[in-house]
This record gives structure tokens, C-alpha cells and sequence, in this order.
């Protein structure tokens, strides 16, 4: 997969895509990153990329010109697909699990940072395929969202983990989130790790699992569980376990 991040400041993705899942990734060739200073766009010698709003208002809005010239610039035919363009910015749909499955399926994303009070409408109305918020709060800019997005789609990239169990098994994978985790020592400051999962049965131990993702899922994120169609099995779990639960909350 091939990104292209669009962005008035690429000295802030140094650490976070030079370490770690990503950096791996970027050295097996499963993924390109490439960062894009959209100031390189600008049409003046002091790479002036916003300007006053039309009708007044407080605060600056970016300026089209560069943003289109920018995008253009990363456009290429290394790709069968078309690209797809994706604006960072509080007004779009919340990214989601289900989101990064779907996005880790294209072949070229182009992200676009905003910053200021906002980005010129006619780049929404020319360029934008999709819009996208991590959630509903402001931040400075887009970049942080955007290096949110890359480290949840790069993790559903075939070869990217050591392991597929490790992202199948993640919270949100299947909708629900994950059960409690254990390792060694067996017993720490008097808390002991269940006996199940010493026991080696293998099943008993994932529908123990499965039931304590349920359980945890309904404490935590009761409306997760609403938007779930649960199998017959999920239905028995978490029966059995409100039946044996001294937490009120499932009376």
C-alpha cells in the first residue's frame, strides 16, 4: 500500500513511522509512506498557503491552490486503482475499526491535513473522496488523526504482523472488545491468574475467552453489543455468565 500524506508540517511524523509495526513494514516493502509539504505549492516567495475568509470571520482558511497542486503532485500510475483522497477534518464520519479494514483494502491513500480554521470548500466539493474525524474534540491540525489512521490500517495489511492471530484477536475486531490478558508471574501481589487458562483445554480456555470479551464488552461498551448479531454460542455465554456475576449492573 502506498500513503501519501499531504501536510504543513512532515517533521512530525518522524517518530512515530520510523519506530515499531510500521517501520517494519515500511522495510519489507509492504508499505510507503510519503510525506508532502504543502507549502512546496505555494505561489509566493514566502510560501503563504492561507489567506483572510470571504464574508469575514476570525482566524485564517487554507488556500486551495496549493492543496490541488499538492494532491496532483502524488497522483501516479503505479496504482490499477484510482486513488482515493481523504480529508482530516471535524466534520467527518468517526473513524471506526470497520473503516480501517475497508481503507487497508485500497491501494493508494492521499491524506490531507487541515489546519487553520479550515480548508477552502472547493477542495471538499473538487477533490475529496472521503472525510474523516478520530472523534468529537479539536485538535490543532490533521496530522496526529492521520497518524491514528495509518497505524490502524497498516496493522490489516497482509505480512504486516508477525502473527494474523494478533490483529483477529484485537478489540474491535470481530465488534467486541478483547478478553483479560495473563502472563507469567502465575501469582503477583496476591492476585492469581485464573485457573482456565492453566489448564490446557484448549477449549474450555476460548469459550472462557469468548465469554469474558462478552462481559467485558457489556460493561464497558453496552452499545457495541446492541449493534451485535450474536450466535446462538454468544447468547449461552453470556447467559451463563450474568447468572454467576455479583456486578448489579447485570441483575
Amino acid at each position: 500500500m502506498k500513503i501519501d500524506i499531504l501536510t504543513l508540517f512532515p517533521e512530525m511524523f518522524a517518530g512515530p513511522f520510523d519506530s515499531s509495526i510500521i517501520k517494519r513494514a515500511r522495510e519489507k516493502g509492504l508499505l510507503q509512506i510519503n510525506m508532502t509539504n504543502i507549502r512546496d505549492f505555494a505561489h509566493d516567495k514566502h510560501r503563504i498557503v492561507d489567506d483572510y475568509p470571504f464574508g469575514g470571520g476570525a482566524g485564517m482558511v487554507m488556500k486551495p491552490e496549493p492543496i490541488f497542486e499538492a494532491v496532483e503532485s502524488v497522483k501516479d500510475d503505479s496504482c490499477s486503482g484510482r486513488c482515493r483522497v481523504i480529508l482530516l477534518c471535524p466534520q467527518g464520519r468517526v473513524f471506526d475499526h470497520e473503516m480501517a479494514k475497508n481503507l487497508a483494502g485500497e491501494e493508494h491513500l492521499i491524506m490531507i491535513c487541515g489546519h487553520y480554521e479550515g480548508i477552502d470548500e472547493r477542495v471538499r466539493e473538487k477533490l475529496v473522496d472521503m472525510e474523516i474525524s478520530i472523534g468529537d474534540f479539536v485538535l490543532t491540525g490533521g496530522e496526529i488523526p492521520a497518524m491514528i489512521i495509518v497505524d490502524a490500517v497498516s496493522r490489516m495489511i497482509p505480512g504486516v504482523l508477525g502473527e494474523e492471530e494478533s490483529f483477529v484477536t484485537d478489540s474491535f475486531y470481530d465488534g467486541l472488545l478483547e478478553y483479560p490478558q495473563y502472563t507469567r508471574p502465575r501469582e503477583y501481589e496476591g492476585m492469581p491468574v485464573p485457573d482456565i487458562l492453566l489448564s490446557g483445554d484448549h477449549e474450555k480456555i476460548r469459550l472462557w475467552r469468548r465469554k469474558m470479551s462478552l462481559l467485558r464488552t457489556m460493561d464497558r461498551r453496552p452499545q457495541l453489543l446492541q449493534q451485535k448479531v450474536l450466535s446462538d454460542e454468544d447468547r449461552k455465554l453470556l447467559a451463563s455468565a450474568l447468572e454467576i456475576t455479583d456486578n448489579p449492573k447485570h441483575k
